[in-house]
């Protein structure tokens, strides 16, 4: 896992817990696991394409059916 041991989780377990304090460690976990949620409902989606022109291209269709 990562390369890391039992001692190695611990201590980044402590130092999570002296950052965070233990009120406030189930509001992050909740905010992480949101984040991963949402990070792989992206990876299974197909990306949408943006298809409507940009400011710049419709301005420039718009100047040069006018001149």
């Amino acid at each position: 896992m990562l390369g890391m041991g039992i001692g190695e989780l611990l201590v980044v377990l402590v130092i999570v817990l002296v950052v965070f304090g233990a009120g406030r460690l189930p509001e992050v976990m909740g905010s992480i696991g949101q984040g991963v949620q949402a990070f792989k409902k992206g990876l299974r989606e197909p990306p949408e394409i943006d298809v409507t022109p940009k400011d710049s291209e419709a301005a420039k269709a718009k100047k040069s059916e006018t001149s």
